[in-house]
């Protein structure tokens, strides 16, 4: 065992510790805890604490007892991206003084800003960062043993993260109850990077009423997404990129530089809207009068998590710019075509895009409306 460990910010939010060490309340020894002469501070221009010395204040915590070297290694992990590291402090528990191992930040990293409340905090951000230690957590075999995630990985967990809280807000199938239906005898992520690879051992309800045997399912855990055919009812053209997808060069086509409707990801915060039109902003340099929905679906049933939310976006295709952020390394070219063009070349069977193929069909089916309106 080592030294006890006392938390005083996030991590006292149990959802959040139990997530990070990997077992249930009921396997925690923990007691609350305050460390004298200490205050607990939100980092100025940030949403998580800090601790600093203050001798006019105690800072409340929790004190952690009977830690194994691994869970103090999985403490120190997620806490790393932080810049945070263990030193010993004196803090009093049930009327005694006891060291134990507190998470200082490294001298002048952050700045103090006001007391910080984890009422407060868990009302705003608790759900959201349950989600993303889940995802940091799983990620740690394929991660900086430190810690310290490369921005672009970090930003892909956050994505997935808000994905799988919109997901859970999704219509349920009121004749299933996933609780009796689906039976997980183990989950493993085998690989995290940009993307993360998953499996799943379980079981799932039959038609007739029976269990299934253990069967494994693997999938790719991704994020949300839109996707946003611009179209120029005016005109009666369309809005199409073109730039190289590795995954279409890995299946060694011979054509990895693919004609697409304008997608990207959501970030957290972030409408599906305000994605669409950023989205079109940034690839097309054009930005969309009137965004019409098309409807969300995801991309892949059977093999990711990808959910796409669909969009036709009517806008002045007279002048267009684009071309992708170069701090993105994007690289693309932009396309206006006459519709009925585009949609020869899709009828022949030269679409590769998916999204681009539904968004398409969609406006072939309602191009007439859309051209008739004032």
């Amino acid at each position: 065992m080592t030294a006890p460990v006392f938390v005083y910010g996030t991590l006292r939010h149990i959802a959040l510790l139990c997530v990070v060490l990997g077992r249930p309340k009921s396997q925690l020894t923990l007691s609350q805890a305050t460390a004298p002469d200490h205050r607990v501070s939100r980092v100025a221009g940030h949403d998580f604490p800090m601790i600093h010395g203050d001798p006019s204040a105690e800072a409340p915590g929790l004190l952690l007892e009977e830690l194994t070297q691994a869970d103090c290694d999985a403490l120190s992990y997620y806490e790393g991206n932080f810049g945070y590291e263990l030193r010993m402090l004196p803090v009093d528990v049930n009327g005694k003084r006891v060291d134990a191992q507190v998470f200082f930040p490294d001298p002048g990293l952050w700045i103090p800003a006001e007391p910080w409340s984890l009422e407060v905090w868990a009302e705003a951000h608790g759900r959201f960062t349950v989600e993303l230690a889940h995802e940091k957590m799983q990620s740690r075999p394929f991660m900086p043993e430190n810690g310290v995630l490369h921005p672009p990985f970090e930003m892909m967990m956050r994505q997935r993260a808000n994905a799988r809280l919109s997901a859970a807000q999704r219509s349920e199938q009121p004749e299933r109850d996933l609780t009796r239906d689906v039976i997980v005898h183990k989950q493993t992520r085998k690989y995290a990077g940009f993307f993360a690879y998953d499996e799943l051992d379980l079981q799932f309800r039959r038609y007739d009423g029976s269990l299934s045997p253990v069967v494994q399912r693997g999938y790719l855990a991704h994020t949300e997404a839109v996707v946003v055919l611009v179209y120029d009812p005016l005109r009666d053209t369309v809005l199409v990129v073109e730039q190289f997808r590795a995954p279409v060069y890995g299946a060694r086509d011979p054509s990895p530089w693919v004609w697409e409707a304008v997608a990207g990801l959501i970030d957290p915060g972030e409408t599906p809207e305000e994605a669409a039109r950023r989205e079109t902003e940034e690839e097309a340099g054009v930005t969309p009068t009137e965004l019409l929905p098309i409807g969300p679906a995801y991309s892949s049933t059977g093999s990711m998590t990808e959910y796409l939310h669909y969009f036709v976006g009517l806008a002045d295709l007279s002048d267009i710019g684009g071309g992708g952020l170069e701090e993105e390394d994007e690289d693309i070219r932009v396309g206006v075509w006459p519709f009925p063009e585009a949609l020869d070349w899709v009828d022949a069977g030269h679409c590769k895009d998916a999204p681009l193929l539904v968004t398409m069909l969609w406006l072939a089916r309602h191009r007439d409306r859309l051209r008739a309106e004032p």
